[in-house]
This record gives structure tokens, sequence and C-alpha cells, in this order.
């Protein structure tokens, strides 16, 4: 058995196409002059810019806006004159189109690779499917078609990247395995969109599996079987129906309200990183949003957003959840998250430098754009809740919320419409504001707990280092008691408390929130259902014995296990 990371969950049973990666070798071709290599760089961005766009277009028809914007955002980086102008700048030096297109792309390329966040490194993946089809068109190659693959075909492939979606079948495809990405790749994400089972990370799994080799895989445990035996394979037949009458029976649970078994109400929302994906949030059932990280407004440009662009965006997420809470993050960039054009210090250490709320509070001309747009984004439908990211103590709130007020006043003197009452609350994702809840829920109008922070900072484990992820776990006692003690602060001081980090969407914990009180829980678009159902099974005193019953246990094995156990189907 081969283990992966499991991306996209179903069970894929079918025979390996092995895609191999084209060898992009343009050292034979000639320099022709600047004019002529500038001309030919030009030429090759606007077509693949034209192809890009009719892919979008054909994937908003199949899946939705929301996986369409993965190529709309490589359109946006080939009109983006800082990329361009570099490229320009390297056939000025007398290089080759396709050498300029390699040496620019590459450097990105190492940028972002070097970042410990995931969703940071996919940018490179972003940005190397963008070297490809740009060298591609200009050495007059093809992209890989996997529109006429046979029914049954699982792909194996280094990396599953937009191009290979396009004419891609859903019912002849039915397994994707590649050797790197993981659950928030763009690979991911577009097999979720797709709905295809999906095992990434698998090193060298390209040339391990060969074409023709019969596959039983599973895309949410990350489990791949080479040629499985029959008892192998029937149990795989078995689990694929039982995979297809739970997807079938989530479906009932589309638009019902959120309620336990006793029929007491919680809040379930959404995450999302942009605007478009607010509408599959939408169509997932989700109450509201929980997080909107704005951080990516800010991305893959080479200047800030204006406060126009940034109230649009806002306003968009806004009106489409009318009458729901829509909670938006206030710029969350530092750690790992580098937007070149800010010209941020480089750091020792990052995850615990000038980030977050420090970077905003001490460049006042950029946050307060950030302020004003958000209180006119919400003048129309009053539903925009202000977050706070990794806050550790009351004077951070207070001068945020100082900010806020100099903004309303700027607005009101220049007649713009706004809204003044929008609340501001804070995410809970540090051990110092953990400790603090009581005294923080004097300013701050609502929590949100962050548990991949927290977790990450409590235990003092960087998830993205292999040697000490296995240690990094919300099991832990220190990080199950805090989450218990943040939920009771919020509680005691009569205020909203919501997570949304990735354990809300977690079947083992849920029992344990409810039981604690969690008012909201916030997950991906793509739990919004499973997690409205997993609520749903517990009574207010099934929880509660659970809770007891795991707090009273000292280990993470102990917890972890007993928890897993308790999980109901």
């Amino acid at each position: 058995m081969l283990k992966g990371t499991g991306a996209s969950a179903g069970v894929g049973i079918g025979h390996a196409l092995v895609v191999k990666e084209q060898v992009l070798d343009f050292s034979g071709v000639k320099f022709s002059g600047e004019a002529e290599e500038k001309q030919r760089l030009s030429a090759a961005a606007e077509q693949v810019s034209e192809r890009l766009q009719a892919m979008a277009t054909s994937m908003t028809e199949k899946v939705g806006a929301h996986a369409a914007e993965i190529l709309s955002g490589q359109i946006m980086m080939l009109s983006d004159p800082f990329m361009m102008g570099q490229m320009e700048e390297q056939i000025a030096a007398g290089n080759t189109a396709e050498a300029a297109v390699d040496t620019v792309c590459q450097s990105f390329i190492a940028m972002f690779r070097s970042m410990e966040d995931e969703m940071m490194r996919q940018r490179a993946t972003d940005i190397g499917d963008l070297r490809a089809r740009l060298l591609k068109q200009l050495m007059g190659l093809d992209d890989i078609d996997l529109a006429q693959v046979p029914a049954g075909t699982v792909i194996i492939a280094k990396d599953f990247t937009p191009s290979m979606t396009v004419g891609i079948s859903r019912e002849n495809v039915v397994g994707i395995i590649t050797e790197i990405g993981g659950r928030t790749s763009h690979s991911a994400i577009l097999a979720r969109a797709l709905e295809i089972p999906a095992v990434l990370g698998i090193e060298g799994v390209a040339d391990t599996i060969q074409n023709g080799d019969a596959i039983a895989m599973d895309g949410e445990l990350g489990h791949v079987y080479v040629n499985p035996d029959e008892r192998t394979l029937g149990d795989y037949k078995k689990r694929q129906e039982e995979f297809e009458q739970q997807r079938q029976m989530l479906k009932a649970y589309l638009n019902q309200p959120t309620v336990n078994a006793d029929g007491t109400k919680v809040a379930l929302y959404a995450n999302i990183g942009k605007p478009e994906d607010a509408q599959a949030a939408l169509e997932k059932g989700a109450e509201g949003i929980g997080l909107f990280r704005t951080e990516f407004l800010f991305m893959d440009r080479d200047s800030l957003p204006s406060e126009e662009e940034q109230m649009n965006a806002y306003r968009q997420v806004s009106a489409l959840f009318a009458g729901k809470e829509v909670i938006i993050r206030t710029l969350d960039v530092g750690g790992d998250k580098e937007i070149p054009y800010l010209n941020m210090k480089k750091e020792e250490n990052p995850f615990l430098g000038h980030r977050a709320i420090r970077y905003c509070l001490d460049t006042p001309e950029t946050y307060m754009v950030q302020l004003r747009a958000l209180l006119r984004a919400g003048a129309d439908h009053k539903n925009i809740k202000i977050m706070l990211p990794l806050v550790t103590g009351l004077e951070e709130i207070r001068a945020a919320k100082a900010m806020l007020e100099k903004a309303k006043k700027e607005l009101a003197a220049e007649g713009l419409p706004f809204d003044a009452d929008a609340e501001v609350g804070i995410m809970i994702e540090t051990p110092a504001a953990s400790q603090i809840a009581d005294l923080l829920a004097q300013e701050a109008a609502f929590f949100s707990i962050g548990t991949n922070d927290l977790t990450q900072y409590t235990l003092a484990v960087d998830r993205g280092n292999p040697d000490v992820a296995p240690l990094y776990t919300h099991f832990h006692p220190a990080v199950l008691r805090s989450i218990r003690h943040v939920i009771h602060a919020a509680r005691n001081a009569g205020i909203p408390v919501g997570m949304c980090g990735e354990a809300a969407a977690d079947p083992a914990l849920i029992p344990l929130l409810l039981a604690w009180g969690l008012d909201e829980f916030s997950v991906s678009a793509s739990a919004v259902l499973a997690t409205r159902r997993t609520i749903s099974l517990w009574s207010a005193q099934e929880a509660d014995d659970v809770q007891a019953e795991a707090m009273a246990l000292s280990s993470v094995k102990g917890i972890q296990g007993y928890l897993n156990s308790m999980i109901k189907k």
C-alpha cells in the first residue's frame, strides 16, 4: 500500500494512466533580437491568456466560478506589468523569450516554495503551470489533453495542474494520484470541485506505478493499492458503494437548519479566501461567512489594492450573504505570507515577528484604507463584522478600534455611506490571548478560535517541519483545555464565540465543542454538509458525557483514540 495525503474524498477503482511531464528544453533556441523576442513573448502571453479564458469559461460551466478562479489568477499574472516587465528586462539583456520566461518564473517559484504556509507554496505550483504554458506556446508544443481517456481511468502525475482539467470527464476519470500537493493545494481544490477522489504527495508515484496497473484508492484516508488482490478489491468496491450512499444522504442536509439532536441551533459558517469562494459556500448551505482571509486580495499584484477595489470585494460577499453574518479578517500578512511590494524586513523568526495586527497598526496608511473599505462595504446590508488577527493584548484591540473611529469620522466628513455599528472581534490564536480571554472579552464583540495557529503556538511545534509535524495535534490536553477556557470566557462575558480553524470540522472534536457551548462552526465549503450532519447526531447529554470522559484522560494517544472511537457514523 502507498500512503499519501487524502485531498478529495471518495473511493476510486480503475486502471492507471501515467502522465509524464513534457521536456521543455529550449537550449537550442537562438536569440533573434530584442524587438522580435519581445514580440514573441507578447504574442505567446496573449495566446495563453485567451486559452486560459476559454478554459475558465468551460470550468465555470462544469464546476462553478469558484474553481475557475484558479485559472483567472493565472490570467492576472499575465497582465501583471511587474512580472512581464521583468521578462522584458531579461530579453533586453540578450536572453531569448524562453529564457526570460524561465528565469523570472523560477525566481518567483523559489520565493514561494521557501514559505511555510501551504497556501503560499501553492503559488509556486501556479507559476510553474504558467511557466509551462508560456514555454509550450513559444516552442509550439501542445498541452496535455485528458478529454479522451477511457472510462475507469486513474490519473497518475507529478502534479495535477489546471491545464489538465480541460475537457476532463468525471464519468471517465475515477481518481487522481500525484507526487506533490496537499489538502489546500490547487490540485486538491480542483479535484474536490470535480468530485474526483484524490491522493496527493506520494513521492515518486509517477515512476512507481505503470500504465495499466489496477488501482484501488481512498481519497479520504490517502491509501493507494496497486494491483490489489481480490479481497482488497472487494473491500474497496463495498466502500465505494457506501461512500456514494453517504454523499447522496448528505444532500438531505442542504439548506436545513444546523441543530443538535435536541433541536438546539448552532451557526454553521464557511471560510473563504476570495469573494468568488462565497458562491460555493452559499451553494453548499453555509449560513454565513466565519472567516474571509483578506490577504489574498493583496497577492499576485505589484501594488496595494485601492480602497474601491477592497470595498467592492467585501461588498460582493456582503450582498451575496445579505441577512447573514460576514466576518472579515483584516490583513494577516507576515510570517510565511510574504508580499514583495510591501518590502517587509527579513526576520529570523517571522512567525513570532512583525506580522498580522502588529504590522497593520505600525502601517496606519495601509490599514486605514482597509478599515475604510470595510466600513463602506457594510453600508447596504449591515452584516459585516471586522476581525483582528494574532491579538495578544487589550492594547491592540483598543488601538485598532481607535483607528476605526478615525475612519468613521473621515467617511462622515466626506459624506460617504458606511456602517457606523460594525462590530469588532478578534481571533484567539495565541496562548496569550487564550490566557487573558476574560480580559479581551471586555473589548471584543466576539471571539473566533483559530485552532491552526493556536495549536502551533501552544505546542511550540512548526507544523510545516516534517520532523516535528507528528507532534502537531489539537487532541493535546493543553490545546483542548485552552479551547474550553476561551469558550467559557466568552460565554461568561455574554459574547458569541466561534471556531474557524480546521478542528471545527473534525467529527471527533465536535461533541466537545458542542458540550462546551461553541456558538459558531466555520469550515471549508466542502465540509459544511458533513459537519451539519455530525452536529445533528449529538444530544447535549451525550456530548457532555463524551467531553467529561475525554478531559479525564491525560495523553494525546488516549484522547484521540477515545474520541475517534466515539465518532457517530
